[in-house]
This record gives C-alpha cells, structure tokens and sequence, in this order.
C-alpha cells in the first residue's frame, strides 16, 4: 500500500491489476479529517495500455473503511483470474 496525498494504491505494481483508492471529500470528526466520499478503481498495471483503458472497475463508497473492504475483494478475484 503506497499513499500519496489523497490517493492510495493498494497491491503490486508487478501484477497484473492494482487497485487506486480516491479520496474525495472528507469530514471533521473531533479534531480529525475522516475519508467521506470515496472513488475505488481496479486497474491494468500495464503501461502499454492508454490510461481510461486501464479503468477495469469503479465504484464510489462511504468511508475508507467500505471503500479498502471493496478493493480487497476486487483484487483478489482480479488477480485469481
């Protein structure tokens, strides 16, 4: 799992598919900024492909929780293929 700002990619960039978890809008919970809105997408990992053509899957969640929930199972199917 790598971060970068709001964006995280979650799996190896020497499989087939990985998966990039947006961050789009957040919320105060106490002093802290919580993931509200969040955009999941499965992706190819191959750089020869044009990157819209990447995009195998995409869904938007509430809570990093339920999006992270979602890429799991993604992946793990994406990758048993």
């Amino acid at each position: 799992m790598v971060r970068s700002g709001d964006t995280i990619y979650y799996g190896s960039m020497t499989d087939k598919y990985v998966i990039k978890v947006d961050v789009k809008t957040k919320k105060k919970v106490g002093d802290l900024d919580v993931a509200d809105k969040v955009v999941v997408q499965l992706m190819y990992t191959d750089p020869e492909i044009r990157s819209r053509k990447q995009i195998v899957k995409t869904s938007e969640k509430t809570g990093l929780y339920l999006a992270l929930d979602i890429a799991d199972v993604w992946l793990n199917r994406a990758l048993q293929e």
